[in-house]
């Protein structure tokens, strides 16, 4: 049989459903190289030409995409700025990177042929909880496709999505991409000026939003948006009537008609090489750039990442909640799930308000990513809840933590060693811990985005939860170095099979610039020639800007930030966030530490008090749980950060300076002590602007907000 009749017979052999899966057909022009074979864990080298030597995962199925020779669309430049032009791959001849590459749609369909009655998406609607297989969520992901053609989406042309996460969200983004568009996620924070950019600089056709609140933004620069044809509200009624407005529901309904004949042509003619989704930086720099993902981009990280995390499929869950037009929710909730076919649960739009826990404890996922903050957050919560309990309760929790932190320092260094005690505290407090948090069943707790503290990462193992450290950026298709089965703290672990790491112009102590290597580097930025080619050398060789070293069992740490490096007006080049961090650890009423000093004589520092936040995500006047307790301690009544900063409260402020002064013994140089430090009125948050959509510090924003007190600082 040829394959084509091969494929034609595996599809009349699947259960029938309303929407056919396309047959595609191989090419009878050969490709421009030699096809290379399909790669599987644990399974020898196989020809994708033979019908009878077919690819098995851990089930003996056909794959369809799998036996196709992949066009790749011709080029021999490594990075473009232009959305329709290919790019050629940074292919490894034998071993991993040397994979087949593959469009996200194939993948797509590995899952579906393979599980399609798995569950793919857990939801709740209308109090409902409700399931989508695999197969389900292929199909609405077609429909999709099919109503965004309708509505005349253009070929690499932009989608743009914004709302919190939800299934509309994954649909929208996968079947602009099945219809041969730009999917580009929007962050909800976004003012209308910001939503204009992006939808501007990816000339969106359609604009996909959650609700009425996000749907203003976008009509009030709708007239400078030329491109624009429609706009998709997904949650609730329209209260806005427009021949170009729709519901979910009415927009589905667009494309019923639409022939699966077009739409299986333009699924075929989708390239691994060319560009399919923008991440948009967070802009804490200057205007967001878009920076462009390829089909391979993505399908190939995901797969890598989903072969270190678990070799079989259908045995993953997690809970999506980080913002998904950053790429570490990307890739994890929707590319990794979908390599690992695993299911996703949705968070309710208030998680990060406290709601999170509950969802957590609903789907009990297998693994959990969360951003410093997040993390940073549990800790707190935790260690106000243990500051209320009895003498009793607290002397078992340290009996406990004493040993959780010197079993799981033990287990990280391959000691193995169980220490009298430890299994006492597991059944005690460690299990019931994991309980309270829907941790149960987690074998995986990364970090990841920004930097987190040893502090952090201590605490965690010492309720035997090691939280382990990934590193990469939107341009690197998100991860480049992971920390899974073997990690250490404060590393960002090692680089991912098939991708190389270098360190341009090493200091004499081995820092460096990190730069990356790997089929995850990305395209380039659309329409920015000039950053790209800052981003990216002549070699291809991504330069991150991230200064770091290698310890002799290769695992990386990052050092600095070349950007963020503060030069002193004595020469002295002083990276913050090990400041910063150290300040934190002395002082834990502190929320928030900006290092100050750049071409100054000393450095100074911005300082934040802990404190309650509201629904919307502002910081309040009101001092935390945590904080209240800590001015307790020093007799101190008051729980407003306004009043202590109106006193000038002398037993805080002392403590405080006590703190600076226990950090600046240990400074390695006199140049890298905090002279002198200023508390500020209220914290920062996202909506304050001083932080970006992934909790970054935005330290040019926050230098100019307080300009005035900064130069107060200097004026002495």
């Amino acid at each position: 049989k040829s394959v084509e009749e091969s494929l034609a017979a595996a599809v009349m052999l699947k259960e029938k459903t309303d929407v056919p899966h396309p047959v595609l057909k191989t090419r009878t022009n050969p490709p421009a190289k030699p096809p290379r074979t399909f790669d599987q864990d644990d399974e020898p080298k196989k020809s994708p030409k033979g019908t009878d030597q077919t690819p098995k995962r851990k089930k003996s199925v056909t794959l369809m995409s799998a036996e196709l020779e992949i066009m790749l669309a011709p080029t021999e430049k490594l990075f473009t700025s232009e959305r329709d032009q290919a790019v050629r791959l940074r292919m490894e001849g034998s071993g991993p990177g040397s994979e087949t590459p593959i469009t996200i749609h194939q993948l797509f369909l590995e899952a579906v042929e393979s599980y399609g009655d798995h569950p793919a998406l857990v939801f709740k609607k209308g109090g409902q909880m409700i399931t989508l297989t695999w197969r389900q969520y292929y199909e609405q992901c077609r429909a999709a496709a099919k109503s965004f053609l309708k509505l005349g989406l253009e070929r690499f042309h932009g989608v743009g999505i914004l709302g919190f996460n939800s299934p509309e969200w994954f649909i929208s983004d996968i079947g602009c991409i099945l219809a041969g568009g730009l999917a580009a996620g929007i962050y909800t924070t976004n003012s209308a000026e910001a939503c204009h950019y992006v939808a501007s600089n990816c000339e969106a056709n359609i604009l996909v939003v959650e609700n009425q609140q996000q749907l203003e933004k976008i009509l009030k620069v709708k007239s400078q948006l030329p491109h624009l044809k429609a706009i998709v509200q997904y949650d609730g009624e329209l209260e806005t009537k427009a021949e170009f407005l729709y519901t979910w529901d009415q927009f589905l309904k667009l494309g019923e008609n639409f022939p699966n004949k077009k739409l299986n042509a333009v699924i075929e003619s989708l390239r691994p090489n060319e560009c399919c989704t923008l991440i948009y930086t967070s802009g804490t720099t200057g205007n967001p750039k878009g920076v462009m993902l390829s089909h391979d981009n993505i399908t190939w990280t995901a797969r890598t990442v989903s072969r270190m995390i678990n070799p079989h499929c259908c045995e993953e869950v997690l809970v999506s909640y980080l913002p998904l037009s950053h790429i570490a929710a990307q890739m994890m909730d929707i590319w990794c799930s979908m390599s690992l076919v695993g299911t996703a649960h949705f968070a309710e739009p208030d998680a990060l308000k406290g709601s999170l826990v509950n969802t957590l404890k609903e789907a009990r996922p297998t693994g959990f990513l969360g951003v410093p903050r997040v993390w940073e957050k549990i800790q707190e919560s935790m260690k106000a809840v243990g500051a209320k309990g009895s003498a009793l309760r607290k002397r078992v929790a340290d009996w406990a933590k004493a040993i959780g932190l010197q079993y799981t320092y033990s287990a990280m260094n391959g000691e193995n060693s169980v220490p009298w005690g430890f299994m006492l505290a597991n059944s005690l407090v460690f299990k019931r811990i994991r309980g309270e948090l829907g941790l149960d069943r987690c074998r995986l707790c990364c970090t990841g985005a920004a930097p987190i503290t040893k502090e952090t990462l201590d605490y965690f193992m010492s309720l035997s939860i090691p939280v382990k450290e990934l590193y990469g950026m939107s341009e690197s298709s998100g991860p480049h170095t992971v920390s899974l089965h073997e990690y250490r703290i404060g590393s960002v672990g090692k680089v991912m099979p098939g991708c190389k790491t270098k360190l341009a112009n090493p200091d004499a102590d081995g820092n460096g610039e990190i730069c990356f290597w790997g089929r995850n580097v990305f395209m380039g930025y659309l329409n920015m020639p000039d950053k790209t080619t800052e981003a990216l050398d002549e070699q291809g060789w991504l330069h991150s800007g991230d200064v770091g070293k290698h310890d002799e069992d290769d695992f990386l740490y990052i050092t600095g930030r070349i950007k963020e490096i503060i030069i002193t007006a004595g020469g002295e080049n002083i990276p913050p966030v090990p400041i910063e961090d150290g300040v934190k650890h002395e002082i834990p009423i502190i929320s928030n530490a900006m290092l100050i000093g750049d071409k100054q004589k000393f450095l100074s520092m911005l300082l934040t008090l802990k404190c309650v936040v509201d629904d919307q995500g502002n910081p309040t006047d009101t001092l935390s749980p945590e904080a209240v307790e800590f001015c307790r301690n020093l007799n101190i009544r008051t729980t407003k950060v306004s009043e202590i900063i109106a006193k000038r409260e002398p037993a805080l402020y002392k403590a405080i300076q006590e703190g600076i002064n226990e950090f600046n013994n240990r400074a390695t140089s006199n140049a890298q002590k905090v002279q002198k430090w200023v508390l500020l009125e209220k914290d920062f948050s996202v909506n304050g602007g001083e932080l970006g959509p992934t909790l970054k510090l935005r330290r040019p924003v926050v230098a100019k907000m307080y300009q005035d007190k900064i130069n107060k600082l200097y004026s002495h």
